[in-house]
Parts: structure tokens; sequence; C-alpha cells
């Protein structure tokens, strides 16, 4: 088979394996997500350390020791979620918008449409390029993921842990996989590649640093390490009771976060790894129960923005900017 967007899928994946740009982008990715977890393990192994010291004058002392800090290896990828959350969108906006930026730098659009191709054809070619390649970098990430939690947090995945991984990673497959493809509707959408450019930076200042740091702002749990109603000794059906007179301003600050499709993934990917002490070591079934509405907006925000690059990756707006 030989059709015009299987023809389209090829090339573009032989301009990523060439683009030292795309490459040095994607292994930066990596790198972080691989000092995030030596950086999470350390911290782990400090703790551990400063507990050994502890209950050894303790038992000098004649005390009860304390309980042990409990070691949970997803906890770890809390710092890699966070680096994909806010870089690796960036970085998606780079790619996504390359992919039709470089056709107009090159001159080659005219080119391309002297040939019996629909601009459907190539945004379907170029779409299916960028899943591949964001396929590819979330698996190798993953394996990263496995490999530095085995060697530096000392541990391996259980069965139920890697499906938790592998459900974490393919939210975050959609995730960049949606900001690259809003970056390459927006190159079509506009007039001046400069402005596609700038729209993308402005749309995740927004969604993925201001509304999200708002929300946390304002929730008055965030302010205090540890949680300020765990700092106050106060019990869950307490802290329940005083919430319940600010259900007005908690509306507000949820609402604030559900606008955000980076919070969806954060509080998706945060749920299955475990993040969340109230998800840690619980079975699929409850977490699917409370995650699904922020994995529907993940995919219901991929498909939203897959159509906007399919309508605007059409001849007649390509060429009339290019």
């Amino acid at each position: 088979m030989n059709s015009p967007s299987l023809v389209i899928f090829r090339k573009e994946l032989g301009d990523a394996r060439r683009s030292r740009l795309v490459l040095l982008l994607i292994a930066g990715l990596g790198a972080i997500a691989l000092l995030s977890v030596i950086v999470a393990a350390a911290a782990y192994h400090a703790k551990v350390a400063d507990y050994q010291h502890y209950l050894d004058a303790l038992k000098q002392a004649g005390g009860t020791p304390p309980t042990a800090p409990l070691f949970f290896p997803l906890q770890l990828l809390r710092g890699a979620v966070e680096y994909l959350e806010i870089i690796g969108a960036i970085v998606a906006i780079v790619i996504g918008y390359g992919m039709t930026a470089k056709e107009k730098n090159r001159g080659t659009l005219r080119l391309l449409f002297s040939r019996p191709v629909s601009g459907a054809a190539i945004a379907l070619g170029k779409l299916l390029a960028l899943a591949v390649i964001w396929l590819a970098v979330v698996a190798a990430l993953g394996v990263v993921m496995i490999v530095s939690i085995r060697l530096v947090g000392g541990t391996g995945l259980s069965s139920l842990e890697l499906t938790k991984l592998g459900i974490a990673l393919g939210l975050s497959w959609v995730y960049l996989f949606l900001w690259s493809a809003l970056a390459m509707g927006l190159a079509g959408l506009t007039k001046q590649l400069s402005t596609a450019l700038v729209v993308g930076l402005i749309l995740w200042l927004g969604f993925v640093l201001i509304i999200p740091q708002i929300g946390d702002t304002m929730d008055p749990d965030n302010q205090v390490p540890g949680g300020l109603f765990k700092s106050l000794q106060i019990a869950k059906p307490q802290e329940k009771a005083v919430m319940a007179h600010f259900a007005g301003y908690e509306r507000t600050r949820n609402f604030l976060e559900e606008t955000s499709i980076s919070k969806h993934y954060e509080r998706g990917s945060f749920g299955y790894l475990g993040v969340k002490d109230k998800y840690n070591q619980l079975p699929l079934g409850p977490i699917n129960k409370d995650m699904w509405t922020n994995v529907a907006w993940l995919v219901g925000g991929a498909i939203l923005v897959v159509g906007l690059a399919v309508t605007q990756t059409t001849k007649r707006k390509l060429l009339r900017k290019a």
C-alpha cells in the first residue's frame, strides 16, 4: 500500500531521524526523567539514613522505635511526570509546529500540492508520524524509568505496578501528541508562522503554568509542607466538616483546574502512580473509577486538536501563506 498519507508518514519519520533539534529535544526529556528518578531516590535514601541514625540514638536511650519510612517505587516518578507536564508540552509544541513550518521555510508546499495529494492526506500523514514519534519516545522513557528504579531505587516493579506505569505512560503519549497536534493546527490556521508559535506558547503558559498554579495556590492544604490538616493533626472527618463551609470556594478552585488539560494529565498520572496517598497501593478498579473523567478530558482534547490540524492543513490555507 502506497497511499499519499503513508508516503508523507514515511517522509516525516525520516525527517525526524535526521533532525538534530528533534533528537536533542527528545534526548533532553529522557535525561530529565532519569535525573528526576535519581534525585527522588537519593532523597528517600537520605530519609532512611536519618531514620537509622535516629533509631540508633533512640535504642541507646531505651525509647520506642518509630515506624520506618515506607518505599513505594512508582512515587519516584512524580518529578518525571511534572517535567513531562511542563517541559514535555513545550517540546511537543516545537516539534508539532515544525511539521508545517519546515514545508513553508523550505518552499516545498507548492511542489507538494502539485502532486495528486489532498490537504487531509498530508495532515493525516503528519499526524500519524507525530503519534509514532511520541509513542517511541514514551516507550523509551518507560524503559529508562524501569531501569532507573531498579538501579537507583534498588527494587523491581510488580505486575500491577508495571500495569499502572503503562497506563500513566499511555496518558503521557496522549498528552504530548495533543500539544504537537495543536501546534501543527495553529501553524496552518495563522497567516504568519511566528504568530502560530506565539499563540502556542501563550496557550502553554496559560494552561500549563498559570491556571494550575492558581489552583494549587488556592488549595489551603498545599500551603504547608505535608498538608495543612495533617500538620494540625485534624482527622479526615473533621477536615471534611471544615471544608464543607468553603464549598463555593472549593468549586471555584476545582473549576479553574478543570479548564487545564495539563491538570487532568497530572491528576490521572498521579492517581495511577500512587503519588497521591489516597490511591497508593490500590487495585485498578477504584483508581479507574476516580480517574476516568481525567482520561476522558485528555482523549477528548486530543480528538479536538486532531480535527483542528486536519481542517487547517488545506491547500488553500497553506498556499495563501507560503
